[in-house]
Order: C-alpha cells, then structure tokens, then sequence
C-alpha cells in the first residue's frame, strides 16, 4: 500500500513537488548570468541571446525522443538520467573555454530539460487522484513559481563570486533534485514501470489523443500560453517597460514580480476550484482575462497602470495552469502516454521559441500594439476553442 504525506495526494507528487522546487531555485540563481557569460566570450548582444534560443530549441526539438524514452525506461529512469544530464552540462558550462563549447553544451541541457519535464509530468498524471487533478496541478506549479521568486533573491549572494559561480551552484542544486527524486521514488511501482512491465496496461497514441476534442483544444491553449507567459512576457515585455516608461532593468523586474504576485495569489485556490467548477470555466476565465490584459498592456499610460495589468495577468495565468495539466491527466485517464506528454510539451515550447521572434520582428515592423495585440488574439482563439468543447471531466469518468 502506498503511503502518503497528505490525504489524497500520493508520494509521488510531494517528491516532484520538492525536484521541481529545486531546480526551479537553481535556474533562478544562473538565469541572469547566461548571457552576461556569454558576453565575456567577446560575442554581439544577438549571440548572447541565442543561448536562451539555443536551449529552448533543443527543449523543442528533444520531447518526441523524451516521450519514447519514458516509455521504454520508465518515468523514475527518466526523470533521472534527464537531470543528470542538465547537471553535467551545467558543470561544464561552467568550465567552457570559448563561445562555441558554451553553446553546445546548453543545447546539451535542453535535452536533458526535456526528458525530466516530460517525466516528472507523465508521473504526476499517472499518481493524480482523479478528483485532485487540479490540485496536483497548482501544488507543482506552486513549487516551480517559489523556486523561480527565490532563485534570483539568492542569484544575487552567488555572483559575487563570479559569473561561474552560478553554474556551479545549479550543479549542485540539480544534484540534489535528482538525489530527492531517485531515493523518494525508489520504491514506487508506477515510476518504475515502463513498456518492458506495463505490456498489459492500456496506452494513449498521438492519434487517438487527435481525436479527443479536449486535446486538440489543449494544444491551441498551450501553444497561446507558451508564446505569451514564456515567451513574449519574459522577452518583449522588459523592453516594453524601457522604452515606454524610460524604465531600467529594476522597473521591467518590478512589473515581472506584479505577474508573479497575481500568479501566487490565485494558484492554490485555482487547482481546488479546477477540481470542484471543472477545467471548462477556469481555462475559458484565466485565458479571457489574458487576453483583455495583453490588450490593454501598451495603452499603459503610466508604469503602475502597467504594474496593475500585469498583476492582473499573473492572476490569469493561476487559472489556466492547473487546469491545462488536469485536462492532460483527463485525457490520459492514468494510462501511458510519454509521446501524448511530449507534444504537449513541444507544443508549448513551440509557443515559447516563436513568440519572442515573431513579436519581437512584429515591434520593429509596426510597434508594441500589434505585437501585443497578436499575442492577445492567440489567446482569444484558445479561450473560443474551449467553450465549443465539453468540460474534459467527462473523460475521467469515462
């Protein structure tokens, strides 16, 4: 019988909970100096982005391999051979002689990044109670967000040391991720299976996932939510911020932490609404209230007007996170899946690599309203995608 720290929620989920809390702290503490290492190397401001681009890409491009492995190994084996890989290339990075070995090897740690986000998500799915899905979903996405808040906080101690000095502490940290998860999850018998033990356990194909409505809305809203929270928010939005408002780099981070704050206000109580209201309302509500606030985002006429849409937005974002994975959960109804994960991962690092290209071309060519205004129409069509499908509870319960 498997034991639980919280009624209702299995083990495995408290153990993904504190990996993802931790590597979402490291890559808090070396994201700000990736491009600043970069540049040491003597390379344009171009080149130095292309190393988030690098990454990104490889995340992309990885997930069709990451599902197949999961399927083969098992989510544990996955999940911990994929960190693992993060980590080395981490180290190394830490280490490289020239511009060329630091790319490289951070396209190394996007596959890596894949295979344990695909992992850690096939798990959650298969474990999550079919009545607490939604609350699996927001106590996960809680864990990465307290990560992501406390990790530049501490970034800030870690580079007086040095610009290596941040590699060197994810290192450690994705070793201690993958030393959490490994013991926590040495017992458990759904991490552990894969294709060679679980011949007999029904599976969801690409195909057959097509054919569900819910997932093909699911991927509409996924690729939408990538391109704006991943991609244009982190990318378009600063430079919103400096040529609007005059602002510095400590306005932008302000107007970043509105978001974070209306994230955290609403994503425990979200994942408990998506469970009792139903995915339906939620994403149709969160994604409604992104689109009106990427919309109205470039009529700011001053930097708190700015900071209040943002929270606004942030708030929004709370409730279509935790349902977009419980509708995923639904679909799969705890049956394999890994390449049925992997493209919804894709999906939304699609989102997340075209969003800042497109928008950012999109600035230069006609300016931040249209590239805002493209932004806020792509998430519009997700929130009409949902409401002419039925709430994907139905599929839990068969």
């Amino acid at each position: 019988m498997r034991s639980s720290s919280r009624p209702g929620l299995p083990f495995e989920v408290w153990a993904l909970v504190a990996g993802g809390f931790t590597v979402a702290l490291g890559y808090g503490v070396v994201a700000p100096a990736i491009p600043q290492f970069a540049l040491e190397f003597g390379v344009s401001n171009f080149a130095a982005s292309a190393i988030v681009s690098a990454f990104a890409l490889m995340r992309l491009l990885s997930a069709p391999l990451a599902g197949w492995v999961v399927g083969r190994l098992g989510e544990r084996s996955t999940y911990t051979i994929g960190i693992l890989i993060v980590a080395l290339s981490t180290g190394a990075a830490a280490f490289a002689a020239d511009y060329t070995q630091f790319v490289v090897l951070r396209g190394v740690g996007g596959i890596g990044s894949t295979m344990f986000t695909v992992a850690a998500t096939a798990l959650l799915i298969k474990v999550s109670p079919p009545d607490a899905r939604g609350r699996v979903a927001s106590l996960n996405a809680a864990g990465f967000l307290l990560g992501g808040l406390l990790g530049p906080v501490l970034g800030g101690i870690v580079a007086v040391f040095g610009l290596r000095a941040p590699f060197v502490f994810y290192f450690f940290t994705l070793l201690a991720a993958a030393t959490v998860v490994a013991v926590a999850l040495r017992g458990s018998l759904a991490a552990g299976r894969s294709v060679l033990t679980e011949s007999s356990l029904p599976s969801v194909t690409i195909a057959t996932a097509l054919r569900v409505p819910q997932y093909r809305s699911l991927l509409i809203s996924v690729f939408a939510f990538g391109w704006a929270s991943f991609g244009v928010r982190v990318s378009v939005l600063p430079i919103f911020v400096a040529v609007a408002f005059d602002g510095d780099a400590t306005a932008a981070a302000w107007v970043l932490a509105a978001y974070a704050a209306g994230n955290a206000l609403l994503i425990f109580p979200s994942g408990r609404w998506t469970d009792a209201l139903g995915r339906k309302p939620m994403l149709v509500t969160g994604l409604a209230m992104l689109s009106a606030t990427y919309l109205l985002l470039p009529a700011s006429p001053e930097l708190w007007v700015a900071f209040a849409v943002m929270f606004v937005a942030g708030a929004g974002s709370a409730l279509v996170n935790p349902g977009q994975q419980a509708v995923l959960a639904d679909v799969l109804a705890q049956r394999k899946g890994g390449n049925v994960v992997a493209a919804y991962s894709m999906t939304s690092d699609l989102g997340g690599v075209l969003g800042p290209l497109i928008a950012g071309a999109v600035v230069d060519l006609a300016g931040f309203g249209w590239a805002f205004g493209i932004t806020a129409g792509l998430l519009l069509a997700a929130m009409i995608a949902w409401t002419l499908v039925p709430d994907s509870r139905r599929l839990a319960r068969g």
